[in-house]
């Protein structure tokens, strides 16, 4: 629980603007029933059971989008309706809600919603005692709602600089290791849903700590890029590439299986031969290959593939090793291993 709190910004906010519910509507909706304003009351009720029907539905099933969207709605609406029947007390409600609403839905929602709760109240007008309370209300409720939108323009900005720098190795601008577990958990179900093939490919660029022994860092770095960039313009947008760590990476290749995938890490393997180098001369990699299994899981995926990977790597180098033993076809460049 208090892991999805700390990780998923908006299910926290979805989650104490439940608790501040309960807490601060409950005892106005029992005060305004005890003084005999039933009317009140069941307004209160009813923005209370919406805002907690809201929030069991964000625990429940994940999408706080929705969830967001409806408790800023149930929210605004909520505080409208009480100004229109309490009056005047009424109309601080409804300044927790113009904050909130940024914080729930994007901001062009929340603007939206801000503008047409503050001109409902004021086209209705009988929460406030003169032209003057009216027009003050509105200049403060516009400060409160474009104060709000800054910072939760400048707090989204900031959590997607956070996620990019969590999820995006800062050197090749490929998905790093965290990314890659996420998208191969959704590649297996996704096998396991339709059926789809996915195949792993573990690659290691040969001699690398000798390279930057002898050349510099900052050569290697280069030929971590070059490697990025030849990968990305000879494989397709439904692959993706990730950094496993160092000079290893990880292909993902969705729909390919049996000939066609050897003739695409062939091809691969080919490009980097033709292209890759550095001031000692060409550089080659290692590549080791499996097929997701049927009801078979990530770990055992990735280790079958590392497996055929140290296979390649202990022999000459420069090679592609299979570990399924269903391809079934060797070549110079290809060795079926079965790991």
């Amino acid at each position: 629980m208090l892991h999805r709190l700390r990780n998923d910004f908006r299910l926290s906010i979805i989650t104490l603007l439940g608790a501040s519910a309960i807490l601060g509507i409950t005892p106005f909706a029992v005060l305004r029933f005890l003084q005999g304003n039933p009317f009140a009351a069941a307004i209160d009720l009813t923005i209370l059971t919406g805002i907690s029907a809201g929030v069991v539905y964000a625990w429940r099933t994940g999408d706080t989008r929705r969830s967001g969207l409806f408790l800023a709605l149930v929210a605004c609406s909520g505080a409208v309706l009480v100004g229109f029947v309490v009056g005047e007390p009424g109309l601080f409600w409804l300044y927790p809600c113009l904050v909130t609403t940024f914080f729930l839905t994007s901001p062009r929602i929340a603007v939206t919603l801000n503008v047409l709760s503050i001109l409902a109240l004021m086209v209705h007008g009988g929460a406030f005692r003169s032209p003057v309370q009216m027009w003050s209300f509105a200049a403060t409720a516009a400060v409160v709602s474009a104060c709000a939108y800054v910072f939760a323009r400048r707090n989204q900005n900031q959590r997607r600089r956070l996620e990019h720098l969590a999820t995006v190795d800062p050197l090749t601008g490929v998905k790093n290791r965290r990314s890659m577990d996420e998208e191969l958990q959704m590649a297996a179900a996704n096998a396991e849903r339709t059926g789809l093939s996915y195949a792993l490919a573990l690659l290691d660029i040969d001699h690398f700590k000798k390279i930057n022994d002898e050349y510099g860092h900052s050569v290697g770095d280069q030929v971590l890029t070059d490697l990025v960039t030849l990968i990305d313009q000879n494989t397709r947008k439904s692959d993706q590439l990730f950094r496993y760590g160092g000079e290893e990476f990880v292909l993902l290749l969705p729909g390919v299986d049996g000939a066609d995938l050897e003739a695409v890490m062939g091809h691969l393997q080919q490009v980097l031969r033709r292209h890759m180098k550095h001031p000692g001369g060409p550089v080659t990699a290692s590549f080791g290959v499996a097929l997701l299994r049927h009801g078979e899981t990530v770990e055992s995926w990735i280790a079958r593939a590392d497996d055929a990977l140290y296979q390649a790597k202990a022999g000459s180098r420069d090679r592609i090793v299979f570990a399924d033993v269903l391809m079934a076809v060797a070549s110079p460049s290809a060795c079926v291993g079965s790991a």
